[in-house]
């Protein structure tokens, strides 16, 4: 499991106006839409539903919004970096400039724990989130994000 297996560099974005946790749900399924063809209004009503359990915004500025979804053959997930953070109800009532949402198929079993701890792992990295917050280029985010394994596994 590697960043490049769950991203595509269409799959990176920064935004700019997001305003509120609803709003950058919508915007990720929007995004997860537009790039893996899923329903976004289903993929808003998932993150909602996951949220509804308990807040993924995991600290530190980071949430990790997550899902099973229908019509979907294997884990895929989005990267974006909020040029106005948000409060998401994270753990550590900081709000988030990072979120990484991942879905999975409604029979994803350990791959999507797999791709749940990639993506907390790396993001756990401050060195990591700092290179990401200190860009603004989708490019460059996806660059950052695809070689911080690299570094990891060596």
């Amino acid at each position: 499991m590697n960043f490049a297996n769950l991203l595509t560099p269409e799959a990176v974005k920064v935004l700019s106006s997001t305003t509120s946790k609803k709003r950058l749900l919508t915007e990720l399924a929007e995004l997860a839409e537009t790039t893996y063809g899923m329903n976004a209004p289903d993929v808003v009503d998932a993150l909602l539903a996951r949220e509804a359990l308990g807040p993924t915004g995991v600290g530190h500025g980071v949430a990790l919004p997550h899902a099973r979804m229908d019509g979907i053959d294997k884990v895929v997930g989005l990267f974006v970096l909020l040029e106005k953070p948000v409060d998401f109800g994270s753990v550590d009532h900081q709000p988030v400039d990072i979120a990484f949402a991942l879905f999975a198929p409604e029979n994803a079993g350990v791959e999507h724990l797999k791709a749940l701890a990639l993506v907390s792992r790396t993001l756990r990295d401050g060195s990591i989130c700092n290179k990401l917050r200190a860009n603004r280029s989708a490019d460059t985010l996806y660059t950052i994000l695809t070689e911080a394994e690299g570094v990891k596994a060596a």
